[in-house]
């Protein structure tokens, strides 16, 4: 190579080194902390793509703002990762989604260093397998509109702060191992909520307050809930689908008002008496199931109440009619 070539090449390599420098949109404090929350996981694979020398607005599982390019969610999912959430997803400050979903070797308890994410819309930590009780700090968190902490193994109680979140749209805490009441300051929630609380030891009667509330979805099954849950209805209510199946519910069926907007009922596994009320032919169902209860009389004629199987309605006290065998 020639004694003046040589000068052009260094100018050129530095003019790349300068340009790659300046064109990278990743914000070096936030990629500082992605490389310790990989290194914290040991260096998974599934995090293979945050390689230094890349940009990091361009690393898999994660993503920058448009016009800050700051990280602002940060996703993982179904991979070979385990140990702790690291402390270090506290210092990613403008995340609005961060989700954890299928890593079963992810342990620990709900990491406390999320409460520093003020703008956090979205907290998935599911199918994991964190220990402990739900974090009270959650409540501080006034942008989330969503949390799901289903499939866990997370013990306590649920605490009543978490109806302070003013713009919370969707709660699971199903298939955990909490116990104790239902808050009653659930609700207080906004209207339009879906609730999952399914497959606990949650015990006690549904609050009395549900019956201001206006879910869109609601799942109380496999708990150990008592009482009345006719204040889960009402006619001018819009929930869609209803699950309170398996609990030891206890009210009189045929008292309850349902809304027009019902589309699915599942009240199997309970004791719960009475009749089946005339107004359920007028509604739209997609699913029912009464089966297990301690129910009677006529099952009413009309609707969608003749398309659903014999076993969505046997083993009730004496309840009869198509598509149980007729009354006599």
């Amino acid at each position: 190579m020639g004694s003046t070539s040589r000068p052009l090449l260094c100018l050129f390599c530095l003019a790349l080194l300068f340009y790659s420098a300046i064109s990278e949109l990743c914000n070096p404090q936030d990629k500082k902390v992605l490389l310790k929350i990989k290194q914290a996981f040991n260096n998974p694979y599934i995090l293979a793509s945050w390689n230094p020398n890349n940009d990091c607005c361009d690393w898999y599982t994660v993503t920058c703002d448009a016009t800050s390019h700051r990280i602002n969610s940060l996703t993982i999912l179904a991979g070979n990762l385990s140990g702790q959430i690291p402390p270090d997803v506290g210092d990613l400050p403008y995340l609005t989604n961060l989700e954890f979903h299928k890593l079963s070797n992810v342990t620990g308890y709900i990491q406390p260093a999320i409460v520093k994410l003020t703008h956090l819309k979205s907290l998935t930590l599911s199918w994991l397998n964190l220990t402990g009780p739900i974090p009270d700090f959650l409540s501080k968190l006034k942008n989330l509109t969503s949390i799901d902490f289903s499939f866990n193994q997370l013990s306590g109680s649920i605490p009543p702060s978490l109806s302070q979140l003013p713009n919370l749209n969707g709660l699971r805490l199903d298939r955990n191992k909490l116990s104790g009441p239902i808050p009653s300051s659930f609700g207080n929630f906004p209207q339009g909520l879906y609730l999952f609380l399914s497959h606990n030891q949650l015990t006690g009667s549904i609050p009395s307050s549900f019956a201001h509330m206006d879910f869109n979805y609601i799942d109380l099954s496999r708990n150990k809930l008592e009482g009345d849950a006719s204040v889960v209805f009402g006619s001018n209510k819009t929930i869609q689908i209803v699950d309170l199946s398996r609990n030891l519910l206890k009210f009189n069926l045929s008292k309850v008002v349902f809304p027009k907007s019902l589309t699915s009922l599942d009240l199997n596994h309970n004791m719960i008496y009475g009749g089946l009320p005339l107004e359920l032919t007028t509604l739209n169902l997609q699913y029912l199931n009464v089966s297990y209860n301690r129910l009677c009389g006529q099952i009413p004629v009309g609707g969608k109440l003749q398309s659903f199987d014999y076993s969505n309605y046997f083993h009730n006290r004496c309840l009869c009619g198509s598509p149980l065998p007729s009354c006599k």
